[in-house]
């Protein structure tokens, strides 16, 4: 055996417990290392092995005061990681960003049109229901049909049918083939919650998850505790959890500095090199999917004009924005939600750039005149006040007037976005294509919020995007959604001038895995249930 295995063995059984740090410390000396190393590394294996206790504060740049605790209306990374600790999905994206099985013990498809999922026996609501597939069933119909607002809709459109086949399978047939169906279902929204006269209970906050909700404060905190019957071996090792919406991002700043909470997500790129000195601190930043957005709403003038879009995309000067509102800690985008870090992203597509020549013969030909309103607010994405800022002063260079209106914090997501015709916005991206195009593009979700439905581009997108899903030809779909990317580039209505780094501080007495999760902020918004004090 070599060296190097020899210590990961060793390494693996004092974290199983099999040999205590007196046999560790001499074994691994024994092979070769001086013994500053061996401390030096048991203690990094003692930090790297799950201890269960303690009060997890997790300080949020997310909340409103409008939010629930039905997922199918979660629209914030607060929401988001609340429904994460207290239920769960049939998959999940794991900290490796690999689709693994959650609630589901297993899934098969021969065609990609009719999915089986195979579900874990004897998982437990906190209600101490049993779990079987009616649940799921009630709990997937809970985001289908005419009347259903969830923002997971548009994900389901293809379901013509689900069918129990006994207490621990359900079998979905699609319209059409979706090879990505599996990713789908792991979508944030969707989670399984217990059916009561078959209708599922989204109101409760009773899940399947490592922890029990005890109170939640809409816009302020939730609180949690652990959940004793926990069927996911491994995980949710804090005793509780509090997760507090610390909107303003200095109160933020402040709060892991001064201890109050023990991490942050959303640092602001300028307080990052601030923190790193904090010797309690450690900075986590990851690149994934994450991207900031000014989305432009079709239904609503002047945005419904072709030319008047064009104009504001050639206003605007994204390395300015990547340089001085994420630091650097960002790449460019190109008015398409597809990263470098998805499977299928067009590389071939010009980057567009700063033109006022072209932006002053759009907005010519445009027709407009007066000021174009900009919402915006750090409730979006911190340094969003300060982008549109940026947006105006390069427009103006055009000839192109914007004026910034900045909102409140509180409420933004529910009065301004999806609502007012220009506004700012941030997307946490999807691991895959069709999963990205089908929450926020396509004409059959609610959270369009471009309202890109009516045009001649549009009605080509949306065919495209359904031929992709049925698609298993690898090179094909890759040649379809290059394409759907030109067109959202051309047509449609989203800016999407920059992807930004997840960026996280985080106390040095949390341990957690060497792999994080970048599909979502703060490992995957599952820290909760993932991390563990060292």
């Amino acid at each position: 055996m070599r060296k190097s295995d020899f210590i990961k063995a060793q390494e693996r059984r004092y974290q199983a417990g099999a040999i205590d740090r007196r046999q560790f410390i001499t074994s691994v000396i024994g092979a070769g290392l001086a013994v500053p190393t061996a401390l030096g590394l048991a203690s990094s294996v003692e930090a790297a092995t799950p201890n269960r206790g303690g009060l997890f504060r997790w300080g949020m740049g997310h909340g409103s005061t409008t939010d629930t605790l039905d997922s199918a209306n979660s629209e914030n990374g607060f929401t988001l990681a609340n429904g994460y600790c207290f239920s769960n999905h049939l998959t999940e994206v794991d900290n490796t960003g690999q689709l693994v099985p959650e609630l589901a013990e297993s899934f098969e498809s021969d065609d990609a049109k009719t999915w089986v999922f195979n579900l874990r026996k004897g998982v437990e609501f906190h209600n101490g229901k049993t779990m079987t597939s009616a649940d799921v069933i009630a709990s997937f119909q809970h985001h289908m049909g005419e009347e259903s607002k969830s923002a997971a809709k548009g994900l389901l459109s293809a379901v013509e049918s689900m069918t129990a086949d006994g207490d621990n399978r359900v079998i979905f047939k699609l319209a059409t083939a979706n090879a990505d169906f599996p990713f789908i279902v792991s979508d944030y929204h969707l989670s399984i919650r217990p059916s009561v006269d078959g209708v599922a209970d989204y109101n409760s906050g009773i899940g399947t998850g490592g922890y029990i909700l005890e109170s939640f404060e809409p816009g302020v905190r939730s609180k949690l505790k652990r959940n004793p019957n926990y069927w996911k071996e491994g995980r949710a090792h804090f005793d509780e959890v509090e997760l507090l919406s610390i909107i303003d991002v200095t109160a933020r700043q402040n709060a892991i500095m001064n201890g109050d909470v023990d991490v942050i997500d959303r640092v602001d790129p300028k307080t990052v090199a601030l923190l790193s000195r904090a010797p309690v601190l450690d900075i986590m930043e990851l690149t994934g999917t994450l991207h900031y957005t000014f989305p432009m709403r079709l239904n609503v003038a002047p945005f419904d004009n072709y030319d008047l879009r064009m104009a504001l995309k050639y206003a605007i000067k994204r390395q300015e924005l990547v340089d001085k509102i994420l630091l650097g800690h960002g790449a460019l985008g190109n008015d398409h939600p597809i990263s470098t870090a998805n499977r299928f992203h067009n590389s071939a597509l010009e980057q567009r750039e700063f033109d006022a020549e072209k932006a002053a013969y759009h907005y010519k030909k445009s027709g407009h005149s007066g000021a174009i309103q900009l919402s915006t607010s750090d409730a979006a994405f911190a340094g969003a006040v300060d982008a549109a800022q940026l947006i105006a002063a390069s427009a103006a260079e055009a000839g192109i007037t914007v004026e910034v209106v900045r909102e409140p914090k509180d409420g933004y997501w529910s009065n301004v976005w999806n609502k007012k015709g220009w506004s700012a916005c941030y997307w946490g991206g999807r691991p895959t294509e069709d999963w990205m195009f089908s929450a926020a593009y396509t004409d059959d979700t609610e959270w369009n919020d471009t309202a890109w439905k009516d045009t001649e581009a549009s009605t080509k997108f949306n065919a495209i995007v359904r031929d992709a899903r049925a698609e298993l030809d690898n090179t094909k779909r890759a040649e379809m959604y290059a394409e759907c990317q030109r067109l959202l580039n051309d047509d449609g209505g989203t800016i999407c001038p920059m992807f930004a780094n997840y960026i996280n501080a985080v106390s040095k007495k949390i341990g957690h895995d060497d792999k994080v999760a970048a599909n979502w902020d703060t490992d995957g918004g599952k820290a909760a249930e993932r991390w563990w004090f060292a």
